[in-house]
């Protein structure tokens, strides 16, 4: 029985694992599924590369994922990389085709980082993985008020100007970080609270122009602070990988997974 794990690999541990996997035999597929797919057409292509026993599995992941993704398949090894950006092209090509999504993770990238938090915000330009520019600040919006009457009505409407206030100031501020290199921004991602997210993006007109270049968002976050936004930039470069193996026990690498190597069960650098 196949089994099924999950993990995350930074930008150089990713590559480290790409190349590691393009040493392994040739009697392997590689399917690119860029994003958009819907299910039904990534179990077409599955069936034509012969690996419809993980079809529900594979098909479902992919189809889901937001940037696209890779399925490295052989009778030893069985992989779904999804990269941090999209893929575009559609292909199916017999061994380990690594070398473009590992041309992909090797870009050179502007990436534009908004997290956003009704009380809290942090907003970043990293090139590459290095923060160039950040802007961190909080904001003096109260908390909901639960008693009924009049009184809650005047409540909500000084929080909804609050709201208002706090989210043009990090509109402005997004603007003074980003607007001189809009142009040359490759993609966007948000992080923080859902809700602060869909106001912001809705009043700050500013922000539109990124609507075409997002990534995923980054729900999880928590309250936007310098070390926070720092740590959001490693994510931004993370690779998602769906390992496949024939039984419950996680395997060590130096044969099972190219390029990575555990300590105390652990991966490590």
């Amino acid at each position: 029985m196949l089994v099924a794990r999950k993990f995350h690999l930074p930008r150089g541990k990713a590559l480290a694992f790409l190349d590691g996997l393009k040493e392994q035999g040739a009697a392997a597929q590689s399917l690119y599924l860029p994003r958009g797919m819907s299910p039904q057409q990534i179990v077409e292509m599955l069936q034509e590369a012969e690996v419809q026993d993980m079809v529900p599995q594979v098909s479902e992941i992919a189809a889901s994922s937001e940037t696209g993704a890779v399925v490295f398949w052989s009778q030893s090894h069985k992989y779904l990389f999804i990269p941090p950006f999209p893929l575009s092209e559609r292909r199916l090509e017999p061994g380990f085709l690594v070398a473009p999504v590992r041309d992909l993770l090797s870009r050179s990238l502007k990436v534009a980082l908004v997290l956003v938090r009704l009380r809290a915000y942090a907003i970043g330009l990293c090139r590459d993985e290095d923060l160039i520019a950040s802007k961190v600040g909080t904001g003096n919006i109260h908390a909901r008020h639960r008693q009924g009457g009049s009184s809650q009505a005047r409540f909500a409407r000084h929080r909804e100007k609050q709201i208002e206030s706090f989210l043009t100031r990090v509109c402005g501020h997004a603007q003074e970080i980003l607007g001189h290199e809009a142009r040359s921004v490759d993609y966007i991602a948000y992080g923080g609270s859902h809700e602060g997210i869909l106001l912001l993006r809705k009043q700050c007109s500013f922000l539109r122009q990124f609507d075409d270049r997002n990534l995923p968002a980054l729900l999880d976050i928590e309250e936007p602070r310098q070390k926070v936004l720092e740590r959001a930039v490693a994510r931004v470069w993370s690779s998602g990988v769906v390992e496949w193996h024939d039984d419950a026990e996680v395997r060590v690498a130096g044969g099972d997974r190219p390029g990575i190597r555990r300590e105390n069960g652990l991966e490590a650098p």
